[in-house]
């Protein structure tokens, strides 16, 4: 599983996370070679890991690979031990626990520097470490409708609408790792870890950013705008011959291209499009005018042209489809291996590259606890300890 090539190579990470947030963090440092130790609960005859469904699911399998999986029982002393003594020669601890739950288990920060004053700590919630909410349950959907994204998305007068994907967890799971990786660059001055911690709440208004600039600084609480930009027009989606496609025409010059490409000329001299506000004063005529022009062709035939005019213009696809791309495919974010039982599988790789690294997927989602004997052995436990741990429900 090591590849010391990799430029997480020398970090062990210890990983406590379950269902999205805090593995889509995990993921990243394993993906580009951190040893991952996925620390699991011994497990329950068919127990599965919440909203991402059983160890054989898409989701699941997508998320864990790259990583190696022990069993462990931290409310036992003796698996709290054990735990310990793993933190004595980590990095990175990484949970997504309510943030009392880390307390009563002795795994909150103080205790853990007090093992290891390198450790780096990264805490994942659903609205903070504290405050009122601080003890609430939170899920992504939550953090979508208390975060403002809900209010801004779907068609106007729709009523809120929520993403199609888990963007609180996974945008929350990407910044617990930019988090993590900077207090890693920082220890390299300082010689000291530290505890870093987001959650689904700041990530989802973070990732609103320019909807919460305008209300920050403008006292502007931006509406739903359905398929249409807020500020720029015309940006939406127009229904083609076959089809819908996404023009992206704001700005003057912009505009003059779109014109052009389309042979809307009448358009163009039209007094009502002349500028910019002129046209967003006028969006939904506009967009009407617009689609006059643009069903008479095909999606490819208008992605086509227009994009040769220098208009950003792109098709509408289903996931099939994306995948079926072959610009998506020379980015080569499906990447493929062989699973130990399942043959070839493909799962979505990182959306970043580095030139003098490619983080291949270098193994598949273990089994559950797959790997605890190693990683004892490799503690310093010897096989009677061991079986004995594993007879009385400690690992």
């Amino acid at each position: 599983m090591a590849d010391s090539s990799l430029p997480l190579a020398r970090f062990k990470v210890l990983d406590l996370t379950r269902v999205r947030s805090g593995p889509t963090c995990v993921k990243v440092m394993a993906d580009w070679g951190a040893d991952v130790i996925k620390i699991e609960q011994p497990p329950k005859p068919g127990q599965d890991d919440g909203y991402t469904g059983s160890r054989e699911s898409a989701d699941f399998q997508n998320l864990h690979r790259n990583k190696r999986s022990m069993t462990l029982n931290l409310k036992e002393e003796d698996g709290k031990s054990i735990f310990y003594k793993l933190v004595e020669d980590a990095d990175v601890v990484v949970e997504n626990y309510r943030p009392d739950v880390k307390n009563r288990l002795g795994i909150d920060y103080d205790s853990l520097k007090a093992i290891n004053p390198r450790i780096i700590l990264g805490s994942i919630s659903g609205f903070g470490q504290t405050g009122p909410y601080s003890g609430r349950p939170g899920v992504d959907q939550i953090a979508q409708g208390m975060g403002g994204f809900m209010s801004v998305t779907g068609l106007p007068g729709q009523g809120p609408v929520r993403a199609g994907t888990a963007i609180a967890d996974l945008t929350c799971g990407m910044n617990c790792a930019t988090a993590i990786l900077i207090a890693l660059l920082q220890r390299e001055e300082t010689g000291e870890g530290q505890w870093v911690h987001t959650s689904l709440l700041e990530s989802q208004i973070a990732l609103m950013d320019f909807q919460m600039a305008r209300y920050l600084i403008e006292d502007d609480v931006p509406p739903q705008a359905g398929n249409n930009h807020p500020k720029s027009t015309p940006t939406g989606v127009f229904a083609t011959k076959d089809g819908h496609i996404n023009i992206a025409a704001g700005g003057q010059e912009m505009w003059t291209r779109l014109c052009d490409g389309l042979g809307a000329q009448p358009l163009f001299d039209n007094p009502d499009y002349k500028t910019a506000a002129d046209r967003l004063g006028h969006r939904d005529q506009l967009n009407e005018d617009l689609e006059k022009y643009t069903i008479n062709k095909t999606s490819s035939e208008w992605v086509e042209l227009l994009n040769e005019k220098g208009v950003p213009c792109g098709p509408i696809y289903k996931v099939d489809e994306t995948f079926a791309d072959p610009q998506v495919k020379h980015l080569g974010i499906a990447r493929s291996y062989e699973h130990p039982r399942r043959g070839n599988m493909t799962v979505v790789g990182q959306p970043f590259q580095l030139s003098q690294s490619d983080p291949a997927i270098r193994s598949a989602t273990p089994e559950c606890g797959e790997h605890t004997d190693d990683v004892l052995r490799s503690a310093g436990y010897d096989d009677a300890t061991i079986a004995a741990y594993r007879d009385r429900g400690v690992i």
